[in-house]
Parts: C-alpha cells; sequence; structure tokens
C-alpha cells in the first residue's frame, strides 16, 4: 500500500518527533532501491555510492537476497543457539574454508564482533599469562564501533566524547608507524587491533611493508594481532579479504556490513587454538547466526565466490580510480585518490560537505569522512556506465569551485 500525499509529507517531521536525534540526515525519504539506484519518495532517482556504508554489496533489492529470504522465512526464522541450525554451519564451513581460520562466532553487527575479538583475545591472555596482559593497542583514527567496549578501543576523540569513564586497557598509536608501535608495547599487551585499511578514518591505506611488520612483531612478542574487516572485507577491497593485498594472516578477523547485504549480522573468525579459550558460558548472544539470517549469508557469500564479483570489484575499482585521479591532476584542491578495490577515498583541501550536497540534488549518492575525505563505497556490482556520469557530475562540480 502507498502512503498518502500527507504521510509523505510528514515523515521527516514524524522522524523528528518520535526518534532520537542521534543522526544527522539528509533531508530525503527514500522508499525503494534496486541494484545501484535508489528512489525518493518523490520519485527521484539516485545512483547509490555509498551503499549502506559498504553494505549492499550485491545491491538492493538483490535477487539473490529475496529468494534466500522468502526460502527460508518458510521453514525456520529462528530457535535459540542451545540448538544446531544447518544454514548457520554452512556459513561457518564457507567462511573457514575460505580465510585463515578454524572457528567462527556469528553475532548481530560489526560492534557486537568487536566485542567479542575484545573479550577473546583477553580471555585467552588470562588463560595462558594470567593477569598481567590485557591492554589492546589500537590505531589513531581507528573506528571500532559505538559499544562502550569498542567505543573505548576507537581512536577518534570526537567519538569518545561525553562517555567517560571509558572501558581501561586501551592504548593507541599512529596508523602506519611501527615505531610508534614497537615504544607502546609492555608485557601488559596481550593484542593489537587495528582495520587493515581504515574506512571511517579516510580510507587511510597501509604503507608498503607497514603491516608484515606489525604481523612480525605481534609473532615475535607473542601477541595477537585483530584485523577489524568490517568495513573492507567481503571483497571490497577486490580480495574476499582486505588482508589478503599484504600477505599477513591475522589471529582473529571482524566482519559484518556486507556479509548480511543489508540484514543484521557480525562474525568473529579466529584460529583453533584461540577457539579453545571461548567455552560453552564465556560469550553468547541471542539473535547471533539465526537461520533466517545466515541463510542469507549462505547466499550472499556463496554469490561473492561463484559469480565473480569480487574480481569484477577489483576490475571495475581500478577503472574508477583512474577517473578520480583524472580529476585529481586536473584541480590543485583535489590532494590525493586512494583506496582498493570499491572503497576509494579522494581527499581535498576544502571541506567535501558541498560536494556531496550538490551530488545529492544532481541524483548521486556519496559520502564524506573526515570533513574533507569524499568515499565511495557502492554495491560490488556497480558498471563503468554508472560510474562516469559520477565522474563526470564530480568534474563539474568542481569546474564551479575552482
Amino acid at each position: 500500500m502507498m502512503e498518502s500525499d500527507t504521510e509523505k509529507s510528514t515523515t521527516m517531521e514524524r522522524a523528528d518527533r518520535y526518534m532520537f536525534q542521534t543522526y544527522g540526515r539528509f533531508p530525503v525519504t527514500l522508499v525503494r532501491g534496486k541494484g545501484c539506484r535508489v528512489w525518493d519518495e518523490n520519485g527521484k532517482e539516485y545512483l547509490d555510492f555509498v551503499g549502506g556504508i559498504a553494505v549492499c554489496a550485491l545491491g538492493h533489492s538483490s535477487d539473490v537476497v529475496t529468494y534466500a529470504l522468502q526460502e527460508q522465512s518458510r521453514t525456520l526464522v529462528h530457535v535459540s543457539n542451545l540448538f544446531y541450525t544447518k544454514p548457520q554451519v554452512d556459513v561457518a564451513e564457507l567462511l573457514v574454508n575460505n580465510s585463515f581460520a578454524d572457528r567462527v562466532f556469528f553475532c548481530n553487527s560489526g560492534a557486537e564482533a568487536n566485542e567479542a575479538a575484545i573479550k577473546l583475545a583477553r580471555h585467552s591472555a588470562r588463560e595462558k599469562f594470567g593477569e598481567s596482559r590485557f591492554t589492546i593497542l589500537s590505531m589513531d583514527n581507528s573506528f571500532h564501533g559505538r559499544t562502550m567496549a569498542t567505543l573505548s578501543a576507537t581512536g577518534q576523540a570526537k567519538i569518545r566524547k561525553g562517555f567517560d569513564p571509558l572501558l581501561p586497557g586501551f592504548r593507541f598509536v599512529p596508523f602506519n608507524d611501527v615505531p610508534g608501535i614497537e615504544s607502546a608495547l609492555d608485557e601488559t599487551v596481550c593484542a593489537i587491533m587495528m582495520e587493515p585499511i581504515q574506512g571511517e578514518g579516510g580510507v587511510v591505506c597501509p604503507e608498503p611493508g607497514y603491516l608484515e611488520k606489525v604481523r612480525e612483531l605481534c609473532t615475535k612478542r607473542d601477541i595477537l594481532l585483530i584485523f577489524d574487516e568490517v568495513q573492507v572485507g567481503m571483497g571490497r577491497t577486490g580480495k574476499l579479504f582486505a588482508h589478503e593485498h599484504f600477505g599477513v594472516t591475522p589471529d582473529i578477523m571482524t566482519l559484518a556490513k556486507a556479509l548480511g547485504n543489508g540484514l543484521p549480522v557480525g562474525a568473529m573468525l579466529a584460529t583453533e587454538e584461540l577457539g579453545k579459550a571461548f567455552g560453552p558460558g564465556t560469550h553468547a548472544t541471542t539473535f547471533g547466526g539465526t537461520p533466517l539470517i545466515t541463510a542469507v549469508c549462505r547466499a550472499v557469500l556463496e554469490a561473492l565466490l561463484s559469480e565473480g564479483w569480487v574480481d569484477h570489484c577489483a576490475s571495475v575499482g581500478g577503472y574508477f580510480k583512474s577517473r578520480l585521479e583524472e580529476l585529481r591532476q586536473k584541480y590543485s584542491f583535489v590532494r590525493e585518490v586512494r583506496g582498493y578495490g570499491l572503497i576509494l577515498g579522494m581527499e581535498l583541501d576544502l571541506p567535501g560537505g558541498p560536494v556531496v550536497n550538490a551530488c545529492m540534488d544532481k541524483g548521486f549518492l556519496i559520502n564524506c569522512t573526515q570533513e574533507k575525505v569524499l568515499r565511495f563505497i557502492p554495491p560490488l556490482i556497480v558498471q563503468k556506465e554508472e560510474i562516469d556520469p559520477l565522474v563526470d557530475t564530480l568534474d563539474g562540480i568542481f569546474e564551479g569551485m575552482k
């Protein structure tokens, strides 16, 4: 049933009246999506280069997702994790067979996956070393979530502000700074937690050799390495997992976002040795890995692996980056273009918000992070024919800003 004109005109007003104002929303009410396109309540079409913030890997209203939801909802939607369910085991097996890991824990979000990783790291260290090892090193400008533990692990003061006292036992060092890590290591450190590529931090990529040296340090000091791949995992970079670009293997990895293509899911993956530290009763969640959710995850992961979307991401992402580089060469206020696959950042010498708004007026949804970095994280199914109009639109906007 379609909304009446009255309901349409008051959607934003009602949201402002009844909902917590925790988001700075754009004045647009989206009602429909298909592929890389979404439509607002007035029928205006937008090409979506935000993708739910790197979530909708297979696009909006994907037939893969719709079919999985329909089929599983007819049989079993939810039971307690006190029982086995086949879709959950299927996804765990797929993840293990296509990663470094031996064990998977399912939850409901990236923040929960990172919470689980923090708990596993500390619990494992407690069993192995006693009470002395509990500190986790995290990176400046990192983002790991908004629960109290993941907030405490997030290296952005603006996000942590106002929530003191935070969880103790976290220490921050600069990204791409091996000496900084070395100077911060002491006998209390049990793990280093980082995003292989910082998404919310501005699409900041590791310098050559950096992650390899971090891995060497962790191995040498018997410290766990945790990779938060919530935003950059699941094919986003042109590899199934971002760390594969650098030949570095973590001890723990977290996933979410694209794993469910829009449904709430998170996963923590770890080695067999660490799996032993999480026995019955050490961690749990009511809704983690329900049959309905994991049936979708299974379909999404199978599609990514079998339909060539990861390779497509690498190819079209390279094309997209080259087109953005053309703009960098043309406009002096474009400082840098960086990223892998379809997580690309364009850093400007001026605020990016007006560019985002101008693009939206012209029918393109993009994102700005760290105030001056335009971030492009479209569905992995995006085509060159959809990239070109965006780049041409940016060219026109930039021309007017000179």
